[in-house]
């Protein structure tokens, strides 16, 4: 009698387990949010897509990356900057377009030890993948064409929102230079450019 009951607990037990394994995944959510790209590919990768594939991409990533959360930076001045810079050159930037937008402030600073800094302020951009700093020769790109006439990169973005400063290289004189823009290095986009205006 004790057996048949043990053996009676052992077949309900294994019965009910059984019945929720086959049965639990009609009441339990199974939530993935994987993303689309698992990694960012290469220049050379894009370059060698077919046009409809690319641009496929690109739009897919663009869309993904501006309803990303945005990625903020609030970097102080330095010390150097903080003695007694000498501002060059400020400007406002401007969307590119109805997608790529961009506001907030860039200036270039001389530093006391002879040095450029390009500080963005209030700076809030769309967010993108692989966007750079570049300083264009073009006082006021308005496409890629306009960009890749000439121009200098000082860095990868360090976030689409807020104030941070990029080095200007020391063989670079930057008065050669008419704006400062944000520029998605992966598909040749301008999201949006500062033309300096000599203070």
């Amino acid at each position: 009698m004790k057996i048949r009951k043990i053996v009676s607990v052992v077949l309900v037990l294994i019965i009910a387990a059984a019945g929720w394994f086959f049965v639990s995944p009609l009441f339990i959510d199974e939530t993935v949010d994987e993303p689309f790209f698992d990694h960012i590919p290469t220049r050379a990768q894009v370059d060698a897509m077919e046009p409809a594939a690319r641009d496929a991409m690109m739009t897919e990533m663009m869309t993904r990356a501006a309803a990303a959360p945005n990625s903020e930076v609030d970097e102080p001045m330095d010390r150097t900057m903080a003695e007694t810079p000498l501002i060059l050159a400020v400007g406002q930037f401007k969307d590119a377009d109805a997608i790529h937008k961009g506001s907030g402030n860039a200036s270039l600073f001389q530093l006391t030890d002879g040095s450029h800094v390009v500080r963005l302020d209030d700076f809030r951009v769309t967010n993108g993948p692989a966007l750079v700093v570049l300083l264009a020769e073009e006082i006021k790109p308005q496409n890629a064409n306009d960009v890749k006439r000439g121009y200098v990169k000082l860095g990868e973005l360090k976030g689409n929102v807020g104030n941070q400063n990029y080095a200007v290289p020391a063989n670079i004189n930057p008065s050669a230079y008419g704006s400062v823009v944000i520029w998605c290095e992966l598909f040749d986009v301008l999201f949006s450019a500062a033309p300096l205006n000599i203070t």
